[in-house]
């Protein structure tokens, strides 16, 4: 099957100054997205995340490069794609004044819809995203997490075949943001949409992401799923063990998730897939042996951890 987006030597710059030489942002990007999963690009603030995504979804064009997405030239064919394609951004922006109904109405008649297949679109998407108690509370009177769902319900309104999400959970509340990571899961599990989103979250790459592709310095440095790039840079979260004696004698290494282990003097130091899936049938086989830890130390992986393994 074609890839949804294929993407070769993208370049991308921007004046900051009249007198200012323009500044790289995407340095040759070469990426190749299936069709079907949920695909992240990871990186820190202001590493051209936006930037590419923007290229990729036809709201910038590229000072170079090739970028052809589901079959069409992203530059040369781009009316004929955004009516494939759909982007909900960090931030995101409505009329102030019309209410969630109205504006969920106003974006289907931009791309062709009216009479009963507009109301009807409109209505199962209030639904779906839990926005039919506020269907007529204007967009300015909305909380952010409510603002995030409406624009996610609105990137469903043209039945995209790929959906480009920057950063959709930034600024919400844990609940909220757990929330729509729910959301983004099912819509790719029950219509095989294919997904690409930015994040700097790597626990929400984690838990989304089929694939992610890292963007360090204009370009994409290393790719893959997360569980590959832990065991490959040797990352993931650190369980330190102490023991008030010698460690029991155990092969940690062959332990499930365990992507390192180290034992000196009385303690022992795992590097793990997977904290919360691997911390506690460690502990109960520790008790199981005799010989449970008197205390435990945890450090979770994360996104900086990966950018200085991958930038170094």
């Amino acid at each position: 099957m074609p890839a949804a987006i294929v993407a070769q030597g993208v370049c991308k710059s921007f004046r900051t100054g009249w007198f200012k030489p323009p500044q790289a942002v995407l340095k040759g990007v070469d990426l190749e997205v299936p069709r079907g999963g949920i695909f992240g690009i990871l990186g820190p603030n202001a590493a051209g995340k936006t930037t590419l995504i923007s290229i990729l979804a036809t709201l910038l064009l590229p000072d170079a490069g090739r970028v052809e997405v589901l079959g069409l030239d992203a530059v040369r064919q781009a009316h004929l794609l955004r009516q494939r394609i759909n982007l909900a951004a960090a931030g995101a922006q409505f009329l102030w004044c019309l209410s969630v109904e109205e504006n969920l109405a106003f974006c289907g008649r931009l791309y062709g819809l009216g009479g009963r297949r507009l109301r009807q679109k409109v209505a199962e998407l209030l639904e779906l995203f839990e926005l039919t108690e506020h269907r007529r509370v204007t967009f300015d009177n909305l909380s952010t997490g409510l603002k995030q769902r409406l624009a996610l319900a609105k990137t469903l309104i043209n039945d995209p075949e790929l959906l480009f999400l920057d950063e959709p959970t930034s600024g919400l509340d844990p609940e909220m943001a757990r929330h729509l990571r729910e959301e983004i899961a099912r819509l790719n599990r029950e219509t095989g949409l294919t997904i690409l989103l930015t994040t700097h979250n790597l626990r929400e790459a984690e838990l989304l992401c089929h694939e992610v592709a890292f963007l360090r310095e204009g370009v994409l440095a290393v790719h893959g799923s997360i569980p590959e790039l832990q065991a490959r840079l040797g990352l993931g979260d650190r369980v330190r063990l102490a023991f008030a004696g010698p460690p029991p004698p155990m092969d940690y290494r062959a332990l499930p998730g365990v992507v390192s282990a180290e034992v000196s003097d009385s303690q022992v130091t795992l590097v793990v897939d997977r904290a919360d899936l691997r911390l506690a049938p460690l502990l109960a086989l520790l008790q199981q042996n005799g010989s449970p830890p008197a205390s435990v130390r945890l450090k979770e992986a994360d996104l900086e951890d990966l950018y200085h393994e991958i930038a170094h």
